[in-house]
């Protein structure tokens, strides 16, 4: 039988200020650890970082073109990504035990997740088969506006997603984003929008249920 403490609604936590991302692997940890063990319920967490670059376990010394910022070895899936000011990263921590354990499925959901929230801007986000995370038509090419890396640990998930809403895209020219030459990376405020990261959040917010619901 799943305890109360895991068929309580998801937790939604929005952090203030920058948060330092060892603080923010450290506090993952913790609540994946009570989630799976049934001391904490699920939650989202959105956060945003000083300017680093993390690399996932499938990334490549390569990648790192220049060593501009901190960088951070990690162990969610994935390859070089950048983090920083007006970059919305959303840690999510939920109990695949309630959600039919399936790990692809979930990414597919996450990749579903950030389409319907761009669309509440008009912007048309695409999957791509061979690329994980979320991409727009843009200026005559193809250009990536959202990054997946996720971590799941005795069935709960961890790490999540980085949604570009007014970033200095500049700052990713220090990496090869997700180990994907021949594109680019472009951001809410690129496209024209003046939508906000608390915009964004609400966004995120309206669109989350629809998208994960629980099997028990």
């Amino acid at each position: 039988m799943v305890s109360d403490v895991l068929t309580r609604p998801v937790c939604w936590r929005v952090e203030k200020g920058q948060t330092p991302y060892p603080e923010a692997v450290a506090i993952m940890q913790e609540r994946v650890a009570d989630i799976a063990a049934g001391r904490a319920g699920e939650l989202v967490w959105l956060v945003e970082h000083p300017p680093i670059y993390t690399a996932g376990t499938s990334a490549k010394e390569s990648d790192l073109l220049e060593a501009r910022f901190p960088v951070f070895h990690t162990g969610r899936g994935g390859q070089f990504t950048y983090h920083g000011p007006g970059q919305r990263v959303g840690y999510v921590m939920l109990d695949l035990r309630l959600r039919g354990g399936d790990v692809r499925r979930y990414v597919h959901e996450l990749e579903e997740w950030i389409i319907r929230a761009l669309a509440e801007f008009d912007v048309k986000g695409e999957r791509r088969k061979d690329r994980v995370g979320v991409w727009v038509a843009h200026s005559g090419r193809e250009e990536k506006i959202a990054a997946i890396g996720v971590r799941v640990r005795h069935w709960v998930t961890f790490h999540g997603v980085a949604i570009n809403v007014s970033p200095d895209l500049s700052h990713f020219s220090g990496i090869v984003p997700c180990g994907i030459r021949g594109h680019g990376v472009t951001s809410l405020a690129d496209l024209g929008s003046d939508a906000t990261m608390a915009d964004l959040d609400l966004a995120l917010r309206r669109t989350f249920q629809d998208v994960f619901a629980r099997s028990t």
